[in-house]
């Protein structure tokens, strides 16, 4: 995995934490289609209202740029 995907993937688990906690509370063998539906849609939801509560348009897309470019 590159360096810009480990960062965004770090930042995104960091703010689906609550939501990973939720499903690995679940037992494995409830998990169906219509559960990993739900989740999927949550966390579409939860990363679309974190974009709307940026204070400035792109800011997450930046501060990413900036930590991957700091690595190199």
């Amino acid at each position: 995995m590159n360096v810009e995907r480990e960062t965004l993937a770090q930042v995104v688990d960091l703010r689906l934490t609550d939501l990973w906690r939720e499903v690995f509370e679940i037992p494995q063998e409830q998990w169906d289609l219509e559960l990993l539906g739900w989740f999927l849609r949550t966390a579409y939801g939860q990363g679309y209202c974190d974009a709307l509560r940026e204070q400035q348009r792109g800011q997450l897309c930046q501060e990413l740029s900036d930590a991957v470019a700091a690595t190199l």
